[in-house]
């Protein structure tokens, strides 16, 4: 089984409320859902956010759109995540994806669960090497090693990222990285920003009523066809 843990909280310090901000007249985080839910391989997905007020409505706007809630603590999320895998098989792939991500593609998921599967690693991911936009970004991790990651974390850093504790630990955990033929780790689509945001909701507006399904493809044509629009690392804030 592959389950998808999606961690998300209202609280974000840069852009407060942005997982609730509409895009197209839909929260970013059903957005973001949406596309994570077009996997072909992941067979569960979990919301992941915390037991604070705050973190209300997100869970009950989730929920009501009939996907699975899990809440835990607000800043020790790599607890919230064990207590999401409680009772699952320790072979198990546990993918970790996050909430302000309203442009993830399905397929670089897929992507990067299938060299998981290939490599035999404890840890697998794009983003230990930078060549995808950074708002594609995925980690896929042995149920096994999410576990004893949580046994020897003890930093608050590796609490609140949960799996700093396994990549900052090489010589404890197998590690493999996946990158693409073309380095794109200089684009930026993730919302951390108001600038962000609409960056993304400019992406939704041009291509979803057409395709639904876009992905990292379609969003780099459109860029082609549109420099203006092109946001990058560097415009952060």
């Amino acid at each position: 089984m592959v389950l998808a843990i999606l961690q998300a909280r209202t609280s974000s310090a840069r852009l407060p409320g942005k997982v609730l901000s509409p895009i197209l007249g839909v929260p970013l985080i059903l957005r973001a859902l949406e596309r994570i839910a077009r996997s072909q391989r992941i067979d569960a997905i979990v919301l992941a956010t915390s037991t604070d007020r705050s973190d209300d409505l997100l869970a009950e706007t989730v929920a009501d759109a009939g996907y699975r809630v899990h809440r835990g603590p607000l800043d020790d999320v790599l607890t919230r995540f064990i207590q999401v895998i409680s009772g699952e098989d320790d072979s198990e792939a546990i993918v970790r994806l996050t909430g302000d991500n309203a442009l993830c593609d399905p397929s670089v998921i897929d992507d990067v669960i299938d060299a998981h599967e290939r490599s035999g690693a404890d840890y697998t991911a794009n983003t230990l090497e930078r060549s995808y936009p950074r708002g594609l970004d995925v980690e896929v991790i042995r149920a096994a090693a999410l576990r004893e990651a949580d046994r020897i974390s003890n930093a608050p850093d590796e609490r609140e990222h949960v799996t700093l504790g396994i990549y900052r630990r090489p010589d404890v955990f197998a590690l493999h990285s996946v990158t693409q033929p073309q380095n794109r780790s200089d684009l930026r689509w993730t919302v951390d920003y108001p600038a962000d945001l609409e960056f993304a909701r400019g992406i939704y507006e041009r291509l979803y009523d057409q395709q639904p399904a876009f992905g990292q493809a379609e969003v780099l044509a459109l860029l082609e066809e549109n420099p203006e629009l092109v946001r990058r690392e560097s415009d952060q804030g």
